[in-house]
């Protein structure tokens, strides 16, 4: 057996142990019908990524589980991977070869992917290195990306057959618009913000001159694009109106007024703008009542040139212009400041423009019910369960998802047009040939939003649309973790896609936790500055203390906060862990470890058996229900507590006795529940507890050990009980020693006063420990209180009194003149505070405050000189 170091040192164990993980395969999992599988597919981080903390707490979570099954015997396989990012990456790189002087458009778009393809291999690799430092035992064999080439024959099939069941159609909608990175983005996509704004009341001249109607909006720059005014068909005010025309401002632009059932009669003066080209709900109306469509901004948002005045202005800018000239013109009528809810790119935060497109679009209603109706009937359960609402909201409620994003990065549309003919042929055919002209046709210049790829991961990293042994075997996955802020981004979509592909839900459990929290509760982020670095953290306490700290204490769907202290808690965990771990080692060294009968074991060897058996369970059980922190926090208890602090002392005098019988039975239950505890925290702590199993035990890794099972045979309930009385009244003792000051070298007589025959025979058979326990100099156990001293200290516990004699624990002579000297000292402050509260100028003079200060003093003083005289009565006598 080899010693382990005197101390434990992370930096130099880590990348050692996981080199050696990785060449044994010990992450590779494989077909094996023998075996359960068990599949979790890993949220694909983005290539652009640096690991953060969310990752950290993510992958940690997948990690326990994945190395938890393995160790029951399952087939574990996580798959792991990297996304493409389209949006993100696509502007990394135009941002790197700015610098250059180049564009994409100068450098075209074969050259532009060629630079790409160089950012992902250069770039795309670093945050599995990183996953790699946490400890992630993903099966890198069978590692993916979401632009392979499995990958992407899996889209051009799902886009195909989506399209030839009349699923995807291309259309001119009004979609939302990011203008800085000058794509589409789908509703999912866009994240809400309060900002502060205004609304602008208006007031537009009716045709025939009989007077004005008025509105409000927001955005007075979009009224250059208006082609209509509505009313609701219900409003008794504006009846007359319906059918009359408006001279639209600035513009002079005749336009009618509609009855619409959208406008809301309490809101404003019941009077709305209708803009068909900037308004998501303006253009239905528009549709409703064929009003022309006038778009006046361009891709950038700026004004379009034919408005002269404001060509090429921001929309910002000419938001400002457009406001003075129309208080010029007389049809401003005031201005009011306004918050309200404003869309923003998920990725850049510009706030997004609605906008009238030509794009690809996925009908959802058809897809939506088949998903929703795998939660409600069980097949796929949510962990927490009220996270269905959230699914069921987004599902219930969605609109045709918008697939086309005009960017070169990503999967090519696989529709191609004909010039010619306006022929459109979708194929999955890298070039088509139009079937009315027979020339070549054009393909689509746009990609495929990044979701629409990622939706198809439990299935297309396993092989489909190819009939695999991977994909009958370990699909459908077993559980999907992910963070709450991705539920409808990714969840929703791979639900309807696995589904609507394999006729199979993709998961079985889906696995739902919270963000990772400065210590302050402020979400971590570049802006606040308040980004902790987990890399950062593994370098200074290593990936167990990091991996510890994430999960203790973490609920399902809850946010944690993350302090530094509890990283330095988690590192003094594993001290303790090494420490006991090598104390017991160097016993063990000593002596011939062997199976002992059952008839060897004392109490303590059973009382800690039985604990760490029931541990097995009651751990295993919170597993199975995803209560990791519970567990965890179970583990914690049991090792520092039950076996370092209590067992391990326990068994000490036995160990340092070559002439007790028990030794033998002491060393196997030493070895035996340290193993036990090493593999229960493996999953948390693979690291530290792989070191420590490979130099105790003669397997070769504690990776591919046997998770540990309750045996019947190990439930000591009698002797588990008899082991808590003695630990009751240790505890008793050690209280009243503290509270009388009572220095632990200090031994005394302890004398266990019962008239229960069981309770006397539990002392008698743990005195070898319960002596060293209770700092006792010696342990008489009796049936009553016969020579014991009437100044004794009693200890009660239930059916037994533990005595110490007085003068065992206090030098009386010593005592008395430390509370004479503790006397002469109170008489002093009491003198002075009452001089000073008698004092009627410092009564009338000090704050009230001083005054109350004072007061407690002068209460706290007087109790303490009640104590002090009592004690010397009781030592005087």
């Amino acid at each position: 057996m080899k010693e382990l170091e005197k101390n434990y040192n992370p930096a130099e164990i880590e990348s050692r142990l996981y080199e050696k993980w990785e060449n044994k395969k010990y992450f590779h999992a494989e077909v094996d019908r023998s075996k359960k599988p068990f599949t979790i597919v890993m949220p694909p981080p983005n290539i652009t990524g640096q690991l953060h903390m969310g990752h950290a707490l993510d992958n940690t979570l997948q990690d326990i589980l994945i190395r938890f099954k393995r160790m029951q015997g399952y087939s574990a396989l996580w798959v792991p991977g990297t996304d493409h990012a389209s949006i993100a990456t696509e502007a990394k790189v135009v941002e790197k070869i700015a610098k250059e002087g180049l564009t994409k458009e100068s450098l075209g778009r074969e050259k532009f992917l060629d630079r790409v393809w160089d950012w992902k291999k250069e770039y795309g690799g670093r945050i599995v290195k990183q996953l790699k430092k946490i400890g992630s035992s993903a099966d890198w064999d069978r590692e993916r990306f979401t632009m392979d080439e499995g990958c992407n024959k899996a889209v051009k099939e799902v886009f195909v057959n989506l399209y030839n069941k009349g699923l995807i159609y291309r259309g001119e909608r009004i979609i939302n618009w990011c203008p800085c990175c000058l794509t589409s983005i789908s509703d999912a996509e866009v994240e809400y913000e309060d900002q502060a704004g205004s609304f602008w009341h208006l007031r537009y001249p009716l045709s025939d001159g009989s007077g004005y109607i008025e509105m409000a909006t927001t955005r007075p720059e979009t009224m250059l694009g208006d082609t209509a005014v509505a009313v609701n068909p219900n409003d008794e005010r504006y009846k007359d109106y319906v059918g009359k025309t408006v001279i639209l401002p600035i513009v002079h632009r005749e336009i009618p007024i509609i009855a619409d059932e959208y406008v809301d009669m309490e809101f404003g003066t019941g009077v709305v703008k209708i803009t068909p080209a900037h308004d998501p709900n303006d253009f239905e109306v528009g549709l409703r009542h064929h009003l022309p469509v006038i778009n006046v901004l361009t891709e950038d948002a700026k004004i379009v040139d034919e408005y002269e005045k404001y060509a090429g202005l921001d929309r910002y800018e000419a938001r400002k212009a457009i406001v003075a000239d129309l208080e010029a013109e007389g049809a401003l009528v005031k201005i009011e400041p306004h918050d309200h809810n404003v869309g923003t790119c998920y990725r850049c935060h510009t706030t997004v423009e609605p906008r009238v497109s030509k794009q690809w679009f996925v009908k959802m209603e058809e897809l939506a019910g088949p998903a929703i109706e795998a939660v409600k009937s069980g097949k796929t359960r949510f962990v927490p369960e009220h996270f269905d609402k959230t699914y069921y909201h987004w599902l219930e409620n969605i609109k045709d998802w918008c697939i086309s994003r005009q960017l070169w990065w990503g999967h090519r549309i696989p529709a191609f047009y004909c010039d010619c003919c306006n022929e459109v042929v979708v194929t999955k055919e890298n070039k088509a040939v139009c079937p009315k002209c027979g020339k070549e046709m054009r393909q689509d210049p746009d990609t495929l939003d990044t979701w629409f790829s990622s939706a198809l991961w439990p299935f297309s990293t396993l092989g489909w649309p190819d009939k695999t042994e991977e994909l009958d075997y370990f699909y459908p996955t077993s559980t999907l973790v992910t963070g709450y802020d991705i539920i409808f981004f990714w969840v929703i979509r791979m639900m309807f896609s696995g589904i609507e592909h394999t006729g199979k839900a993709p998961f079985n459990t889906i696995l739902i936790h919270g963000l990772v929290r400065d210590s302050q509760g402020r979400k971590m982020s570049k802006s606040l500055g308040n980004g902790i670095d987990p890399l950062e953290v593994i370098d200074k306490y290593g990936a167990d203390a990091l991996r510890l700290t994430l999960i203790t204490g973490n609920a399902p769907g809850n946010d944690m906060r993350f302090y530094w202290e509890r990283v330095e808690s988690s590192r003094n965990f594993a001290n303790k862990v090494w420490n006991a771990s090598r104390f017991i080692m160097m016993n063990l060294d000593k002596a011939e470890v062997r199976d002992v009968d059952v008839t060897e074991l004392t109490d303590a060897d059973k009382w800690i058996l039985s604990k760490v058996n029931t541990l097995a369970k009651d751990v295993t059980d919170n597993m199975e229900n995803y209560d990791l922190g519970v567990a965890v926090q179970k583990i914690y208890d049991f090792i520092w507590e039950e076996f370092c602090d209590w067992y391990i002392e326990m068994v000490k005098p036995r160990l340092w006795n070559d002439d007790d019988t028990t030794k033998a039975a002491a060393l196997y239950t030493l070895k035996t529940v340290l193993i036990n505890s090493l593999k229960l925290l493996h999953p948390y702590m693979p690291f530290i507890t792989e070191e420590i199993f490979c130099n105790l035990s003669d397997e070769e890794s504690i990776m591919i050990s046997k998770w540990p099972e309750y045996k019947e045979e190990w439930n000591f309930a009698k002797e588990e009980k008899a082991v808590e009385t003695i630990k009751e009244a240790v505890r008793g003792i050690r209280n009243s020693r503290t509270g009388m000051n009572v220095p632990p070298s200090r031994k005394a007589k302890v004398f266990v006063v019962s008239d229960d025959e069981q309770v006397r025979d539990i002392f008698e058979k743990g005195k070898v420990f319960f002596t060293t326990l209770a700092y006792a100099s010696e342990v008489v156990i009796q049936s009553d209180k016969s020579g014991i001293d009437e100044d004794a200290v009693a200890v009660l516990i239930p059916n037994a009194t533990v005595y110490m004699p007085f003068s065992d624990l206090v030098d009386i002579d010593k005592e008395i003149e430390r509370l004479k000297n503790e006397e002469k000292k109170l008489e002093g402050e009491l003198k002075r505070v009452n001089g000073m509260l008698s004092n009627e100028k410092f009564i009338s003079k000090a704050p009230e405050a001083k005054i109350n200060e004072e007061k407690e003093k002068l209460s706290k003083y007087t109790i303490m000189m009640e104590q002090v005289k009592e004690r010397l009565k009781t030592l005087q006598k």
